[in-house]
C-alpha cells in the first residue's frame, strides 16, 4: 500500500461544529493524542524500526503486509472475528452494520457487549480507522481476510453477486435476472444491483426459495457455510439447473459454481460466522489441593530436578559424548543418556537442553568436539539449593530452545537433534508465561482441566484461517502441552497446581491470583527469581551427612547428601537406586576405583565410620581388606607396556591364561612380563580377567588415578531468537513519539509561496545572500523558516527551524523537525522559505 492510497480522498459530509471525519489512515493516527501512538507503537513494535519520519510513513508502514499479518496474528479470536466480519461487509461499514454480521437477525447480547472493546482493539493497532458510521479496514488486511477462490475466508463465504458476475456475458446476466422474476434492464450494472437487491431484500428472497424444491435447498445447506464452490457435471440435475437459472449459484468455470454472499447471508440469518466467540474460554479446575501440598509436592519435584542435572553433568566429568559434524547429540548418545537417567528420550533431551540454555553444557570447541560441562557448572554446584534452582527455571522461561521438536523433521526432512541447530522456537517464552499465568487466575492449589488450558490459549492466539483439529495441532499447542510437563518437572508445579515460588517467579501475588500472564510490574527477572528462591528454600530438605550401611553391601543416603560426602561415596560406591533415599552398593570394582584414587583400606575404614549411623557392617569390611590386600599386587608400566610381579607364581597364572593371549604376553624375567599393548588396554585386561593391578611411574611409584574434571572453555548460554523486534521500554516509546510528532510538523507545515515559480512541493533555490538574510531575519524575530539541507554524506532533506543564532557562516537553530537545537552550515542550505502566517 503506498503513500497515494493513505492520501486518498472520500466523501465525507460535513457537520457544522464537528471536526471532519478522517479521509486517510494518516490523518486518523494524526487526530490521536500522543498516547494513543505509543499504544499503537507498543502493540506494533515493528513499526519503529527504524523510527519513522512522520506519520504519513508510520501509517504507510503499518498497511505493509509483513506489518499487517504480524498485526493479525496477535489478535484474539473475537477481534479476528471482527476484522473478518468488516472484510465480507461494504468499504466503509457503519457500525450496525458490521454488528449484524456478527450478531445476525436474531441478536446476541454478549456479541453486542464485547464488540466495541473488539472494535476499539482494532482501531488501537492501527487495522481499522474511521468514525462508527464509516469504518474501514485498511487495504491490506482487507486482501488477507476477504474471501477469495485461492483463500477461503474462515467464514465460509463466497464472491459477492458483482464480483461473482464480473466475467459474464450481459445476455447471461439479463437471463438470470428475468428468470428470478426481475425487469430486464439496459446494461449490466443495473442489472447486478437488481440482482444484489434482491438477494438482500430477506421478504423477496423468501418468496423465491420458498419456490425451490427440496432438493435445490439441500444443495443450499451444503454450501452455506462453505467452503462456497462445487464441481457440476456438463448436464447438471433439475435442483442445480434450477439454482443456476435463478442466480443462486454462480459459474465460476465451465465446472465450479459458486454460492454468492448475499444469498448464503440470507440463508446464515445475516451471519458472518457460525459460531462467533465474543468470550475467552475459563480455564477449568481439574482438582484441588491444600497449597502446603502443592508447594511441598512442587519442592520434591525441584529437589529432584538439582539431583538429575548433577547427575548427568558428573556423568560427563570426564568429556561427554562426541559432536555430530551437523551439530547436536546422536540419537545413540541420547539413548544412552535416557537409560544412564532412567529416564524416557523426552525427558531425557529436556534436562539436556535445560542444561545447555542455563550455560552448564557446552561443546568444547576441539578438533574432536565433544560435549563437556562449562567452568560454570563448578561455580553452580557452590550455591545453595534454592539458588540453583532459580538459575535452571530463569533461563527456561525465557528460552526459545524446544527439546520437544528434536526427533522431528525440518522443512528440508532432516532430523532434528537435541543440542543441534534450528531448534529455535520464537514463541516458547510467551507460552511458557502464558501458560503459567493462566494456572495463576485460578484458586491456589487447583490444577487446571488441560483441554480448557489450551482451548483458553487457542483462543487468545487463534491459528488464522485454521480449523479447530489444525490448531489442536498447531506449535502453539503443541507449546503449551510441552510447558505444562516441563513446569512439573522443574517444580514450578506440584500436582498440576501452580506453586508458590512459581507466583513469585512470574511477579504474582501469593495469597490470590492475578490475571496477568507475564512478568509484570516492572520487577526484573533476576529479582523475581530471588524472590522465588527464598520462597523455596525453607521447603527443600536439608542435606544430610551421614548414611545407614546395611548387610547386604549397601549405604542408604536418607535425603539429599552434603557436597563432600557425596563426592566422596560417588567414588567409593555406585548408585543402585534413587528417589526419596538414594541407595549406593559397594562391589569390589567400585572400592579399587577407590583405591585407585590415591586412598588406602584405612582411609576407607574411617570414612564409613565417621560418617554412618550404623555400625560398619562385617561383608563391608572384608570386602575391603580383600581387594586393598590384592590391589597393587600386580605393577603395570610402560614398555609398550610391562607387567612386574613379586610373586613369579602369579605371572605364570596369567600366561597360562587363555583370555590374556590378545595382550601378547611375554615373560622377559621371573619377575616382569612384556606386553604388545598400552598400559591402558593392558590395565582393563588383566581386571576383566579378576586381577587388581596398579599403575606405576618409570620410577617404580604407584601411579594415582584420580577423577580430574574435564571442562570446556568460558562459555556463554545461548541467546534467545526474538519474535520479530523486541518490546519497547516507556523511554524510547516517548522518545519516538516525539521524534515522529516533530517530523509531522515539518513535513506538513504551509509556506508561503515563493515570488519565483517552482515545481510542486519542492523549495526554491536561493542564493547565499538570500539564504543569509532570510535566516538572520528569522533570528531577530524568532520565526521559524523552512529550508533545504545538504549533509556531508550528499542526502538531501526539508526541515522546518527556529534559529536562534547566526554567526562565522553557520545557523544554530532549533530543529523542529528532529526536535533539538543543531548547528547547520550556511553553504550546505539549498534554498530557505519562509512559513505561511498560520504556521508561525
Amino acid at each position: 500500500m503506498g503513500i497515494g492510497e493513505l492520501d486518498r480522498e472520500a466523501h465525507v459530509p460535513e457537520v457544522t461544529g464537528v471536526a471532519a471525519a478522517p479521509r486517510t489512515l494518516a490523518e486518523a493516527l494524526r487526530a490521536r493524542g500522543d498516547e494513543g501512538l505509543a499504544t499503537l507503537l507498543r502493540a506494533r513494535p515493528d513499526l519503529l524500526s527504524p523510527v519513522p519520519n512522520d506519520l504519513t510513513q508510520l501509517a504507510t508502514r503499518a498497511g505493509t503486509r509483513g506489518s499487517v499479518v504480524r498485526a493479525l496474528e496477535r489478535l484474539d479470536r473475537f477481534a479476528l472475528q471482527t476484522a473478518e466480519a468488516l472484510a465480507v461487509a461494504q468499504d466503509p461499514a457503519p457500525y450496525p452494520v458490521l454488528l449484524a454480521l456478527l450478531t445476525g437477525d436474531e441478536g446476541d447480547a454478549e456479541i453486542e457487549a464485547a464488540l466495541p472493546g473488539a472494535v476499539a482493539l482494532l482501531r488501537e493497532q492501527a487495522l481499522v480507522w474511521g468514525e462508527d458510521d464509516r469504518l474501514r479496514l485498511v487495504r491490506t488486511a482487507r486482501e488477507l481476510l476477504a474471501p477469495s477462490a485461492q483463500h477461503p475466508s474462515p467464514t465460509g463465504l463466497g464472491p459477492t453477486v458483482a464480483e461473482a458476475t464480473s466475467g459474464m456475458s450481459p445476455g447471461r446476466v439479463q437471463e438470470i435476472i428475468a428468470a428470478a422474476g426481475l425487469p430486464t434492464t439496459h446494461d449490466p450494472v443495473s442489472a447486478v444491483a437488481a440482482l444484489t437487491g434482491l438477494f438482500t431484500d430477506r421478504d423477496r428472497m423468501g418468496s423465491l426459495l420458498d419456490t425451490a424444491s427440496p432438493d435445490a435447498l439441500s444443495v443450499l445447506d451444503r454450501l452455506v457455510w462453505g467452503p462456497p464452490y462445487g464441481e457440476v457435471t456438463a448436464k447438471p440435475a433439475a435442483p442445480v439447473q434450477w439454482l443456476r437459472d435463478h442466480g443462486l449459484l454462480l459459474p465460476v468455470s465451465a465446472r465450479t459454481m459458486v454460492l454468492p454472499r448475499e444469498v448464503a447471508l440470507h440463508l446464515r440469518g445475516g451471519r458472518a460466522h457460525r459460531a462467533p466467540e465474543p468470550l475467552a474460554p475459563v480455564p477449568g479446575v481439574l482438582r484441588e489441593y491444600r497449597p502446603q501440598v502443592v508447594d511441598s509436592a512442587a519442592a520434591g519435584q525441584a529437589q529432584l530436578a538439582l539431583a538429575t542435572v548433577e547427575e548427568l553433568l558428573k556423568s560427563w566429568d570426564r568429556g561427554g559424548p562426541p559432536v555430530l559434524r551437523a551439530g547436536g547429540l546422536s540419537v545413540r548418545d541420547l539413548k544412552r543418556t535416557a537409560v544412564a537417567l532412567d529416564v524416557s528420550e523426552e525427558t531425557a533431551a529436556f534436562w539436556l537442553e535445560l542444561c545447555y540454555g542455563a550455560g552448564l553444557l557446552a561443546s568444547d570447541g576441539e578438533a574432536d568436539e565433544r560435549y563437556a560441562p562449562t567452568p560454570a557448572y563448578d561455580d553452580w554446584l557452590d550455591l545453595p539449593p534454592a539458588e540453583r534452582w532459580a538459575l535452571l527455571v530463569t533461563p527456561w522461561l525465557t528460552a526459545t530452545r524446544t527439546p520437544g521438536l528434536a526427533g522431528g523433521q525440518d522443512t528440508k526432512g532432516r532430523t532434528l537433534s537435541v543440542l543441534g541447530p534450528d531448534l529455535d522456537r520464537s514463541p516458547a517464552p510467551e507460552v511458557r508465561h502464558r501458560v503459567l499465568g493462566l494456572l495463576a487466575t485460578l484458586p491456589p492449589g487447583s490444577s487446571a482441566e488441560p483441554e480448557s488450558l489450551f482451548a483458553r490459549l487457542r483462543w487468545e492466539r487463534p491459528l488464522r484461517g485454521a480449523s479447530a483439529a489444525e490448531e489442536s495441532g498447531d506449535l502453539r499447542s503443541r507449546l503449551a502441552r510441552w510447558a505444562l510437563a516441563e513446569a512439573e518437572l522443574l517444580g514450578l508445579t506440584g500436582r498440576g497446581a501452580l506453586s508458590g515460588p512459581a507466583r513469585a517467579l512470574l511477579n504474582l501475588p501469593l495469597a490470590e491470583a492475578a490475571s496477568a500472564g507475564a512478568l509484570g510490574g516492572g520487577v526484573e527477572l533476576s529479582v523475581a527469581a530471588g524472590r522465588a528462591a527464598t520462597l523455596l528454600a525453607p521447603l527443600l530438605p536439608e542435606a544430610v551427612d551421614h548414611v545407614l550401611l546395611q548387610a547386604d553391601l549397601t549405604a542408604v543416603a536418607p535425603g539429599p547428601l552434603s557436597r563432600p560426602l557425596a563426592d566422596a561415596l560417588a567414588v567409593l560406591a555406585d548408585v543402585e537406586s534413587k528417589g526419596g533415599a538414594t541407595v549406593y552398593r559397594f562391589t569390589p570394582g567400585s572400592v579399587r576405583r577407590a583405591l585407585d584414587s590415591g586412598q588406602t583400606a584405612t582411609d576407607l575404614h574411617e570414612f564409613l565410620k565417621s560418617h554412618s549411623r550404623t555400625p560398619v557392617p562385617q561383608p563391608l569390611a572384608y570386602l575391603i581388606d580383600d581387594v586393598a590386600r590384592r590391589h597393587g599386587h600386580l605393577r603395570v608400566g610402560a614398555a609398550s607396556a610391562y607387567v612386574r610381579c613379586d610373586d613369579d607364581t602369579v605371572l605364570g597364572e596369567i600366561l597360562a591364561d587363555r583370555r590374556s593371549s590378545s595382550l601378547g604376553l611375554r615373560r622377559l624375567a621371573p619377575t616382569v612380563l612384556a606386553a604388545q599393548t598400552d598400559p591402558t588396554s593392558l590395565l582393563d585386561g588383566l581386571r576383566s580377567m579378576g586381577y587388581a593391578p596398579a599403575a606405576e611411574s618409570t620410577t617404580g611409584d604407584v601411579l594415582i588415578t584420580r577423577a580430574d574434571a574435564y571442562r570446556t572453555g568460558a562459555r556463554t548460554a545461548p541467546v534467545p531468537v526474538p519474535d520479530g523486534p523486541p518490546a519497547p521500554d516507556t523511554t524510547l516509546l516517548g522518545a519516538a513519539v516525539r521524534a515522529i510528532r516533530a517530523g509531522d510538523r515539518a513535513a506538513t507545515a504551509v509556506r508561503k509561496e515563493p515570488a519565483a515559480p517552482t515545481a510542486a512541493g519542492a523549495l526554491p533555490r536561493t542564493s547565499a545572500a538570500e539564504t543569509l538574510a532570510t535566516v538572520q531575519a528569522a533570528a531577530m524575530t524568532g520565526s521559524a523558516v523552512w529550508i533545504g539541507y545538504v549533509n556531508a554524506e550528499g542526502g538531501a532533506s526539508q526541515r522546518v527551524i527556529a534559529p536562534v543564532r547566526v554567526e562565522g557562516g553557520f545557523v544554530t537553530a532549533y530543529d523542529h523537525t528532529a526536535d533539538e537545537v543543531r548547528t547547520y552550515p550556511l553553504h550546505r542550505i539549498t534554498g530557505v522559505a519562509e512559513l505561511a502566517d498560520d504556521q508561525v
